[in-house]
């Protein structure tokens, strides 16, 4: 499942979340991959430079596979689950490739490594993904593969939806900045006019007949707002709330907007069962400030908000650093008289 939002501040700081929801356990870590980074791509045809250094969440299944990251130029991308849309391109083995090649060959599970490693903005990505074969491989968490779609946003505001389907890559702007699953975007985009009815203000009495008509309470503006997790029904929701919460004024009023967002749009343990009879919720949420390049996160098990940097962390060398696993024990403060 999933969920991505984009938010902006009054002080002109652009985040991007997302809500990780899975029924397969994931064991995940946030890391650091420096600029210069030497990686062989998944299918062993080309080995890649990084550009630029980033920070993201990822697990490592040898390799480390990335969920959603932002890069030093404030570049940011995610992965979200697209079944029954996702389709890729074939893979013929051949000849080793080599950066700058045309046409290199990417895995669809390391896209958002890629990415974050050669994009500046969301124009750029648009341009160099026209150049990319996506390819679907197995990956070990699922021992599957994932289809998948993206959502990317950059420092500028800009954000953009990829998708691979049997039609061909295509590209959406995304006004709204949201995202979640299947259908396709575009679909999901007309569907928001089914709710256009739907308003935080007060629904007015009505008379019918003789009989006068008067909402129960508060509210009732958003009556018909689907709250079942679904994804047409998620990117409803979330496209109501944050094109109607109150604007953040600063990128700590953001953090936490962002956030109460994401709760709404949360899978606790038990509200979903897959077919394979296995438990799909919300393992994390992560919001990323791209003005800063600052993670807020937060897990399942513990509601607390914790951060890292880019700025903050002193790293050096040629290989990624692990700043530690997501799950974090919960505290909890007892307060005294």
């Amino acid at each position: 499942m999933c969920t991505a939002i984009t938010l902006k501040t009054s002080d002109n700081h652009y985040f991007l979340g997302r809500t990780m929801d899975f029924s397969y356990p994931l064991d995940p870590s946030i890391y650091i991959v420096p600029k210069n980074y030497k990686w062989d791509n998944i299918l062993n045809t080309c080995r890649f430079q990084n550009d630029y250094s980033f920070i993201g969440i990822g697990q490592d299944i040898s390799p480390v596979v990335f969920a959603d990251g932002v890069n030093e130029k404030g570049f940011a991308a995610a992965s979200l689950y697209f079944p029954g849309y996702a389709s890729y391109d074939s893979f013929e083995s051949g000849e080793k490739q080599v950066q700058g090649s045309s046409g290199p060959s990417v895995a669809a599970i390391e896209l958002v490594r890629f990415l974050l490693s050669f994009c500046s903005s969301v124009q750029e990505a648009a341009s160099l993904l026209q150049t990319v074969q996506i390819v679907g491989t197995t990956d070990a968490v699922t021992n599957s593969v994932a289809p998948l779609h993206w959502i990317t946003a950059d420092s500028s505001g800009s954000c953009m939806v990829i998708e691979k389907t049997r039609t061909g890559l295509h590209l959406w702007n995304n006004p709204v900045g949201v995202l979640s699953n299947s259908p396709d975007f575009s679909w999901h985009m007309t569907n928001l006019r089914n709710y256009m009815n739907i308003q935080p203000v007060q629904t007015e009495n009505q008379q019918w007949s003789s009989v006068d008509l008067s909402p129960f309470g508060q509210g009732a503006g958003t009556f018909g707002l689907p709250g079942d997790y679904t994804p047409p029904s998620r990117f409803v929701r979330a496209a109501y709330l944050k094109s109607h919460i109150v604007p953040p004024e600063t990128w700590e009023e953001g953090v936490l907007s962002g956030f109460h967002i994401m709760e709404n749009l949360s899978l606790p343990k038990g509200a979903v069962i897959t077919s394979r009879n296995t438990v799909d919720y919300t393992q994390y949420k992560a919001f990323i400030n791209l003005s800063s390049g600052t993670y807020y996160f937060s897990t399942y098990n513990n509601p607390q908000i914790f951060s890292a940097s880019l700025s903050d962390i002193s790293f050096n060398g040629a290989d990624l650093v692990s700043l530690g696993k997501l799950q974090r024990p919960a505290a909890f403060t007892n307060i005294k008289n």
